[in-house]
């Protein structure tokens, strides 16, 4: 081999180690950037679940909205909130065993959210973390009768006055419209004189007159409204409102002479926020159910605001 030959085989494995180095740092460079771009999501979008009880579909239905929209604009961030809804005690239960990884819980009942607090899901001093004791809105138990009225149906000594009278009224097991009713009748008796006795022979009659208890307020209101079963619903107001008025005059709606405070609370579950990372979007989606705008789609869906000039 000539000297030239052997210059020029040189200079070639030089310029091919010279090249594989280039391209393994080219490789190198170019998986750093593929981890970098999969990891950077300027704008990822963050979900919530809402936990909430069972005839509150359609007023989250339209305060979702409002709140994605508001909170995109002030944050620049995207959000998605899930809902899951059924009977309020069944819904804490299922938080509670972790079936249901809720960000948010928006129950009927307080006892509901203070069985998560108990249990270490939600911190001490939930109910001092938003206004009003963390109580968006209120509500009530009335009655929702047949047209006409046909069983003469206008205070709690009426259901139990005629005997083929039948009440549609969930399951107080595993609803808030359930417990709420009982404790409705309970003090119907007693704010009235009665004894506690006579408001347990009241509360027996009561369910003798019930053939099936519904697990939620939305099977009672299907049950009583959609397959026209029982004679009279026992329920909460705004679900009753939306009964009547989707019933183009075949139900209408009565208000006992004594009924019950319902006081619906909310919480974000502090357990789940910490491992979802989601606090302060869970914050902001709460704190936004106290908004004058909020409060106004909350009367709209026949809930009593807790502001007073709102509720008027």
């Amino acid at each position: 081999m000539t000297s030239w030959q052997q210059t020029r085989q040189i200079a070639h494995s030089k310029f091919s180690a010279r090249l594989l180095e280039a391209i393994a740092i080219g490789l190198v460079l170019l998986a750093a950037s593929a981890m970098v771009a999969k990891n950077y999501q300027p704008h990822a979008e963050i979900q919530l679940l809402n936990v909430s009880y069972d005839p509150t579909r359609e007023l989250y239905r339209e305060l979702n909205p409002r709140f994605l929209d508001r909170y995109e604009k002030e944050t620049g961030q995207q959000v998605v909130v899930r809902q899951s809804h059924g009977g309020s005690s069944r819904q804490a239960r299922a938080v509670i065993d972790g079936e249901q990884s809720a960000d948010v819980v928006t129950l009927g009942l307080r006892s509901d959210v203070e069985g998560l607090h108990k249990r270490g899901l939600v911190h001490d001093g939930w109910g001092s973390r938003l206004p009003n004791n963390s109580q968006p809105y209120y509500s009530t138990i009335v009655f929702v009768v047949r047209r006409g009225n046909p069983f003469g149906i206008h205070d709690w000594p009426d259901l139990v006055r005629l005997p083929s009278l039948e009440i549609i009224t969930p399951d107080p097991k595993s609803s808030g419209n359930g417990k709420l009713a009982a404790l409705a009748a309970w003090g119907a008796i007693v704010s009235r004189g009665g004894s506690e006795a006579e408001a347990r022979v009241f509360l027996k009659a009561l369910y003798d007159h019930t053939s099936f208890l519904e697990a939620g307020a939305r099977g009672a209101a299907t049950a009583f409204a959609v397959e026209k079963l029982g004679d009279v619903h026992l329920t909460w107001e705004n679900e009753a409102l939306r009964e009547v008025a989707e019933s183009k005059g075949d139900l209408e709606l009565v208000y006992p002479k004594v009924s019950i405070l319902a006081e619906p609370v909310v919480a974000w579950v502090d357990a789940n926020v910490v491992k979802h990372k989601t606090e302060v979007p869970a914050r902001a989606y709460l704190e936004f159910l106290f908004t004058d705008t909020a409060q106004e789609i909350i009367a709209r869906n026949g809930y009593r605001p807790y502001k007073p000039e709102i509720l008027k």
